[in-house]
């Protein structure tokens, strides 16, 4: 899909919302419309998008020869010293409806709230979010080869050994195998042996990896514009009868959750799904987070598949399941794959074997 594409389908969005203009400055939106990321600097860019009319990318003019030129904006440099608050406040003018950028710097969207007295300010995650959370083919194919390229990490790392290395070693073998196949950032790679599993987001440190541990990673990057995210499970020596039959719970309660995905399946109903079978396992209070976010151009965006989230999914949606089970102080359990949600039915983009990888 064009910019220009992505651009028109944002400004049908404002329609449907009543929103006069949406203003995005840092953060995933920006580029997804514009092909341009903004630095996260003190000088302000941001894109003025009106609901009718031209649409203006307001740049420090040290940063515009960064702009790959496009036909549906003008790009407008602001030289220092300078207002560029000011500048983006003559562009709005009289608006009232503003949508800003939910990662939009604090102190920019407090300016514009004293330049634009008038104006009601809205999330403009509300209008992009939407757009962004419906994936077109091309998108979908690029989720599938960044999933591809974890999947093979994590079958590799199958045949690794684990004991006696520290978490953090692992963690950069993670990093390092990710920049190999095809990713240009390593995003995230969470590392947890033992009790550390059971801390969904631990930090991987100087822990070493014992024989009767437990690991839990969760890792994934960037890979041509799109996300991946992947959990799988690893024991050191064969694993207790506690742990596999815990185990089994979870696999049951993240099929449950794929099964439930299909197109007009409220994503609190998915969550739903997978979380009813851990609670009738006895297990509800140890499942501590929702089971899965929506994936693109960034790790986590819209849809979330949480309790409260009544949006059904729609074809196009990509998103995580990944149900936990986390034992304070003993041990943690995780699996993740992710979805599209197609007409024909959920659509898993990763395959790596999901069973407990033995290593030693």
């Amino acid at each position: 899909m064009s910019y220009s594409q992505r651009i028109a389908r944002v400004r049908e969005r404002m329609d449907e919302a009543g929103v006069d203009v949406v203003l995005l400055s840092v953060g995933a939106d920006l580029p997804y419309l514009t092909g341009y990321e903004a630095m996260p600097l003190e000088r302000l860019t941001m894109l003025v998008l009106p609901r009718r009319g031209d649409a203006k990318l307001v740049v420090a003019q040290l940063e515009a020869p960064r702009v790959t030129p496009q036909p549906d904006f003008e790009v407008v440099p602001w030289s220092e010293p300078g207002d560029p608050i000011a500048l983006v406040a003559s562009m709005v003018g009289s608006a009232k409806q503003v949508a800003i950028g939910d990662q939009t710097w604090a102190g920019f969207a407090l300016d514009l709230q004293r330049a634009l007295p008038s104006a009601e300010f809205r999330r403009a995650s509300r209008i992009v979010g939407a757009v962004r959370a419906v994936k077109d083919a091309d998108e979908v194919e690029a989720l599938r080869a960044a999933g591809a390229a974890v999947d093979t990490v994590a079958a590799d790392m199958r045949a690794r050994p684990f004991a006696g290395r520290t978490e953090l070693d692992v963690h950069r073998e993670l990093v390092d195998r990710m920049l190999e196949l095809g990713h240009q950032h390593a995003n995230f790679a969470i590392v947890g042996a033992a009790d550390h599993a059971a801390s969904p987001h631990h930090e991987p440190g100087a822990r070493v990896i014992r024989d009767g541990d437990v690991v839990l990673c969760d890792f994934g990057g960037t890979m041509d514009g799109y996300c991946s995210d992947i959990t799988r499970m690893f024991h050191v020596g064969e694993p207790s009868t506690e742990v596999r039959d815990t185990y089994a719970v979870l696999q049951d309660a993240q099929e449950a959750g794929v099964r439930a995905a299909q197109v007009g399946t409220p994503c609190e109903a998915v969550d739903a799904a997978a979380r009813s079978i851990i609670a009738g396992a006895g297990f509800g209070e140890q499942f501590i987070h929702r089971t899965g976010h929506g994936i693109g151009v960034e790790a986590h965006e819209d849809p979330y598949i949480v309790a409260g989230n009544t949006d059904p999914l729609v074809a196009g949606n990509a998103f995580s399941v990944e149900p936990g089970i986390y034992l304070a102080g003993r041990f943690g359990l995780r699996l993740e794959d992710i979805v599209v949600a197609t007409a024909a039915g959920p659509e898993r983009l990763n395959h790596a074997d999901r069973g407990i990888a033995v290593v030693g």
